[in-house]
This record gives C-alpha cells, structure tokens and sequence, in this order.
C-alpha cells in the first residue's frame, strides 16, 4: 500500500514553474498508467501530464489557474481507494496546498512517493537519499549511470527532490562532471493533430490582448514571466549592431511567382538566412564558458507574437536543407500550434538564430535583443521604394528593406557580421530563384 505525490514536471530546461490550466481528473476518479491527469502550462506551451503510476487521484493540492515551482507537489495518488481518505488527512495536515507535501505513514506501512511525469520515486523523509526501510531512492538515469561507471548509491547524499539521488550526484561520485543540465525523463503529450491552411501573406501576428484596468496590476503570464527572465538574461551579453540595406525587388518578384503554391514571405526570408549561414557558420555559433560552440544544424527560429501578450519562437529545423514548399508548409503548422500552445518543446527550444520580422508592421528599422544561448538575431524592417543613386550615375527607385543583426560580440566581431549580411544580400539581390532549389 503506498500514496503518490504528483509533481510539478520540468517540461522544458528553462521552466522554473508552471500553471495548472485544467485537471483532467477528479479527486476520486481512477486513473490508469498512461493515462492524462492533468494539463499544465510552461513556459511555452500546454502539455499533457500523464501518470505512470495506476491508482485513484485522492487530493488535489494546486487547483487549476494556480501555479507551482518545479517539483513542487500539486496532487496525492493512491494505489487503492481505502487510501484516499489517508491522503486527504495527510494533505490537510501537511499545511497550505501549494506546500511541498511530504506524506506520512501510519504504523507499519510504506509510502513512496514518485513523480507522475518524471517517473521518480522520492524519499519519504525529505532529507537523504534512504526511506525509512533503508532503500536507496534515486531516479532511473542515476541507477543506469550507477551501473555503468560502477558507482555504490549506498550513502551518496541525494540533491534531488526530497533528497532523491540524480544522475548529476552519480557523476560527483564517480568524479565526472557533468556537462549538460539536468532534465526531467521525457512526456509525451497529447497534441491534437494540425491541418494547415494555406495563406499566401507571412502571418502577422495578431495584436496583443493585455487586460489593461486603470488602477489594477495585471499579473505576467506563464510565457510573458519566461520572456521576461530571458529578457534580463541577456543582459549580461555584450552585443554589437550591424546594420545593412537589402534591395528587395528581386525577391519580391519571385515571391508574386510562388505565393500561390503557398510559399510566404517569412519562408523565403528564413531559407535565405539558413542559405547564407552555411558560409557564415561562426555567426550560427554562441558562446559557452569553454569555447565556442559550433551547432550541428541551421535551425532558424522566427519570433511570433501571442494572444495573451507573450512572444515564441517556433523553429524550422534544418531550414537549410529543406525545400521552400515543405518550409512554408511546416512554417504555417508552426505557426497554428503555437497560438494554440501546442509546440513540443524541441520545435521552440532548439533555435540556433533567430529572426524578428516588425516590417509586416511597417516599421523601419530596429535592434532585436539577443536570445539566451544563440549568438545572433536578425531584425528586419518594412521593405519600402527608395530613390537610389544607379550604376550609371542616375537615380531611380527601388525597393529596399533595412536589417540589424545582433551579435554576441564575445565571439562574433563586426566584420564577421558585415561579411554575413553582404553576403545575404547579394543572394537576396541577385539570386534569390537559388531559394526553391
């Protein structure tokens, strides 16, 4: 006989918290291995929570609309339906629901506790790394890591949650340092399936809807919070701003040719900067504490504008590689399930450069903040006719849009970025039917 505790899941490397948006079970209801209890809102996007655990959600201790810090207890499962009474008198005398709740045991009887989209088993005592029978508590990956560098668990202290041993102590222990952070064992949640539409226009995005109330605070949401703690991340970065003028009649007349097949303006742009990146592969890099870091792909992420305010970055993975017709068309799914806030983690997270589009708002010209752990950004400004001097010393008018890179000046100078947007340009300019090849 054992009560579960359900933990807030670490559904991306950057959530620190998360919202409850709905429980799809009630307090009661069974609950089968597999099976969805409860939706919960990252950073980015809302994820279906499955149990791996069977059982009866006995309490819960986060109600939906009400958030909770990583690893926080936000429910009590029980193996059998005579323990859901325990649970409840163990809930409310473990304090306030939003508590880390560490449930008691009566006399004689054992409760794990375990993580549902982490599948974790934690201590029961809160402290340590041992229950209260003496068995070591860890979690999969550190009893596979014990195993393969063959390191004794007994006695190694746990810094996981509730003292729970992680793969990170294993390597402590074994004197390895470990070089990537730790992370939660991988959900997989329900996403309903996407039929894109085909929109001839890049999509704008819509205006956002902020609940402005004269007198009142309008606390951030979830993504607004996440954007706000990168925002401030970046801080620390010391950058450097290139700007440049692209003639864009060329391009636009290619882009008239295709917009029926359902090639947009946001595809093209992406696929030139992931052409022109292959020559560039510095200006892809970002910069770590032991050197820099050369990505294995060209992954362009493309800021989008939400309805509740906040900005995502969908991702078109080896945008390099792909065809402008198969770009445009996971583009536009991108784009629909990321208002829908139906993104898995990998298709906003894995961006190795980034490009901001304000000129579908007619703006001119401005400098983009550099994303945490990339080392460029692309700013691209309204395309507008321009009179310009001509090679035979007379003028005329062309179409011309301004772009601003910004760099990680750490690893990235400005002569690097200049060589970069020359060369983009010169593709934008002269050869932009090299785009659906």
């Amino acid at each position: 006989m054992s009560i579960h505790e359900v933990f807030m899941p670490a559904l991306s490397s950057t959530m620190t918290e998360g919202k409850i948006v709905s429980w799809v079970k009630s307090p009661g209801d069974k609950v089968e291995k597999g099976e969805t209890v409860v939706v919960v809102e990252s950073d980015k996007a809302d994820m279906d929570v499955e149990s791996f655990y069977e059982g009866y959600l006995a309490h819960i201790l986060v109600q939906a609309g009400e958030s909770a810090s990583v690893g926080a207890a936000i429910a009590l499962l029980a193996e059998t339906e005579a323990e859901i009474e325990t649970a409840k008198a163990q809930a409310q005398g473990a304090g306030t629901a939003k508590s880390q709740t560490t449930a008691a045991t009566a006399p004689g009887q054992m409760a794990d506790t375990a993580a549902v989209a982490t599948a974790t088993v934690a201590t029961q005592n809160g402290n340590g790394s041992n229950n209260r029978s003496g068995r070591t508590v860890a979690s999969p990956r550190a009893r596979k890591l014990a195993k393969e560098l063959k390191v004794d668990l007994t006695g190694i202290s746990g810094s996981g949650p509730h003292g729970r041993i992680i793969a990170e102590d294993v390597e402590a222990a074994a004197g390895k340092v470990s070089t990537q952070p730790a992370t939660a064992t991988p959900i997989t949640p329900a996403v309903a399936p996407v039929t894109p539409s085909p929109v001839a226009q890049p999509t704008p995005a819509p205006t956002p809807a902020v609940a402005a109330v004269s007198g009142q605070v309008v606390p951030l949401t979830t993504l607004q919070n996440a954007v706000a703690r990168n925002m401030v991340a970046s801080l620390s970065v010391p950058v450097i701003h290139v700007g440049y003028n692209i003639t864009t009649d060329a391009l636009d007349q290619l882009y008239k040719q295709i917009k029926s097949k359902g090639v947009t303006m946001t595809a093209l742009l992406a696929k030139a900067v992931a052409v022109t990146l292959q020559k560039h592969p510095l200006i892809n890099a970002n910069y770590s504490d032991q050197g820099i870091v050369y990505p294995a792909s060209i992954n362009v992420a493309v800021a989008v504008a939400m309805d509740d305010g906040g900005l995502i970055t969908p991702v078109l993975q080896n945008a390099d590689q792909l065809d402008i017709y198969s770009l445009s068309r996971t583009w536009k799914s991108l784009v629909e399930r990321a208002r829908a806030k139906k993104l898995q983690p990998e298709e906003y997270s894995t961006g190795t450069f980034t490009v901001s589009n304000l000129g579908m708002f007619g703006v001119d010209r401005f400098d983009a903040i550099l994303p945490p752990g990339q080392g460029s950004i692309l700013a691209v400004g309204a395309s507008r006719p321009q009179v310009v001097a001509t090679t035979d010393g007379m003028f005329g008018v062309k179409q011309q849009m301004q772009v601003n890179i910004t760099c990680d000046h750490r690893i990235i100078y400005g002569a690097h970025a200049a060589a970069f947007l020359q060369d983009l340009a010169k593709l934008i300019e002269t050869n932009p039917q090299s785009l659906t090849m």
